[in-house]
């Protein structure tokens, strides 16, 4: 470990926009890559952000900016062999994963690997690595690809029970089936709202658990590391606010630890990645832990993180990537983020109120400058510390609350 940082301590970097620069490319250029995108700035790291559709946050803070159909296997080699990138970074799941395979094995870094960008934008593969190959516990699972396939599949799972496409982002197209009546409004959102051409859903079993967290794991050239666990709330499957630490039996840290680091080791490389967890039982007792998800990239969730540790996810992103050591990773105070939401859908939408948002002690606000909304898409986020966790969510609240995006 010590010979692999003394070579990171011998490399050099250009300057951003000189012939040498050491050059990042974003596939993906939402609030998260605008917050990575910053960071790699600030070790001097040229930056070219990518998206979907222009005036996407992070093209507004970097070098460089293209608007390709990521899905376009052709437009994301294009792109990236104009660029000339030294880490190509997918931060969204609607890639042409399979391209970024080809161009990995040419001799291009894909950040953590290929392989995890490729399983984890499908449910069902990093679903089968865990639960199949690596034997982690999850809720119990059934794919299907037809509405008979689906029928069958609630009636083996049982209800209730959570439908999922395969392939979908921040909760889109997840729904809770209580009864037979649910099952076809289910059917449809789920291929309304997934991704890509996939058709398939997954049935999972619904778990009783007491919280769901996000354990932050970074993987660098000096080991693996873990942030305080995350708690979070989700409404339609989509965070609506996090906070850290979340309160845990030792020993329910430890297997958390145990799995995020299983599933990590296995897709490899080097970064941050989000594991989501299901955690079952009260915190004064070891408790259960489930596998849910993870994200090869920082987290939603994670935003706590800008104000609560002393390093945050997208800065321990670019340090990992890059090939820097990581250090101590420490919680300043617990801390809280809670999302600022669209109620409607504009080509123009405007803000108000956030000086009054800005009157809470502790609190930090940011806006994301997405060129357009609709309902309940995520447009900013208030920040908030406290003496508690009960403290800095009600403070985190109260500055989002006050914060309105006007149509």
């Amino acid at each position: 470990m010590r010979e692999m940082a003394a070579q990171s301590d011998e490399s050099i970097w250009g300057t951003p926009t000189l012939s040498d620069a050491k050059r990042l490319l974003l596939l993906g250029s939402g609030e998260l890559g605008k917050e990575v995108a910053l960071e790699a700035m600030r070790f001097g790291l040229e930056v070219t952000a990518v998206d979907a559709y222009a005036d996407a946050p992070a093209m507004q803070v970097a070098h460089r900016a293209h608007v390709i159909n990521m899905l376009d296997g052709t437009q994301v080699r294009t792109v990236i062999e104009q660029e000339q990138p030294s880490l190509v970074v997918p931060e969204v799941e609607a890639i042409a994963t399979d391209t970024l395979v080809d161009l990995e094995k040419e001799g291009w870094t894909i950040i953590p690997t290929a392989k995890a960008t490729r399983l984890t934008m499908n449910r069902e593969g990093i679903r089968r690595l865990a639960a199949e190959e690596l034997h982690l516990q999850t809720s119990p699972y059934r794919f299907a690809e037809t509405w008979e396939a689906y029928r069958a599949a609630v009636n083996d799972i049982g209800l209730p029970c959570v439908v999922k496409p395969i392939m979908s982002s921040s909760g889109k197209g997840q729904s809770l089936v209580r009864s037979p009546e649910d099952m076809d409004a289910a059917w449809n959102y789920a291929h309304k709202a997934g991704r890509g051409q996939a058709t398939r859903v997954i049935v999972e079993g619904f778990i009783e658990f007491e919280t769901e967290i996000t354990l932050l794991t970074i993987r660098a050239q000096d080991g693996t590391f873990f942030c305080p666990p995350i708690g979070h709330r989700q409404e339609s499957g989509d965070y609506r606010e996090s906070w850290q630490p979340c309160p845990l039996h030792p020993e329910t840290v430890t297997e958390c630890q145990q799995i995020a680091k299983t599933i990590t080791d296995a897709l490899g490389g080097w970064g941050v990645f989000g594991v989501e967890l299901f955690i079952a039982g009260a915190p004064d007792q070891p408790q259960k832990v489930y596998f849910s998800e993870v994200s090869p990239r920082p987290h939603d969730t994670g935003m706590v993180t800008l104000i609560s540790q002393n390093i945050s996810e997208f800065e321990l992103h670019v340090r990992a990537i890059a090939g820097l050591p990581i250090g101590d990773i420490t919680l300043v105070q617990p801390g809280a983020s809670a999302v600022i939401l669209a109620t409607g859908s504009s080509d123009h939408p405007r803000y108000t109120g956030m000086a009054k948002a800005l009157t809470v002690p502790t609190s930090k606000l940011r806006l994301f400058g997405k060129p357009r909304c609709y309902p309940n898409r995520r447009m900013g986020v208030a920040l908030a510390l406290g003496d508690t966790v009960a403290e800095a969510r009600e403070r985190a609240i109260a500055c989002a609350s006050q914060v309105t995006v006007l149509l």
